[in-house]
């Protein structure tokens, strides 16, 4: 198991690109979990996004708004960019699934066109 921040930081954005969100999910929990971090309500949002994400892959709509609402209140804050994400994307991803689940009846129906690649800025450190 990876215990360096950095290395659960890109484990968990590998795993969320490869739409495995509960691995994402897992490495990013380590992280937020077992270290002390100036921006842990970011990993939390990241954790949040990917837990929803992972709730319509199991047909719950329900949970997949409450936490797409959640991340949204977390990752906020960390707009336009954080550890070299673009946290505005991922913001207005959230709240565009938000929007597309109002109108689904089955979670099948959800459109994954939208779902950003998380690609870090080697320029963006913050």
């Amino acid at each position: 198991m990876a215990s360096e921040p950095e290395e659960l930081f890109r484990l968990g954005n590998e795993a969320f690109n490869a739409r495995d969100f509960f691995d994402a999910h897992e490495h990013w929990e380590d992280l937020w979990t077992d270290h002390h971090l100036p921006d842990a309500n970011f990993i939390q949002g990241l954790i949040q996004l990917a837990v929803g994400c992972f709730h319509l892959t199991n047909a719950n709509l329900n949970g997949a708004r409450g936490l797409f609402t959640k991340c949204i209140r977390k990752l906020e804050p960390y707009q336009p960019a954080r550890r070299g994400l673009d946290v505005d994307s991922l913001v207005a991803y959230a709240r565009q699934s938000l929007e597309q689940i109002e109108g689904l009846t089955s979670a099948e129906q959800f459109d994954w066109s939208g779902l950003p690649r998380l690609e870090v800025d080697a320029g963006e450190n913050a």
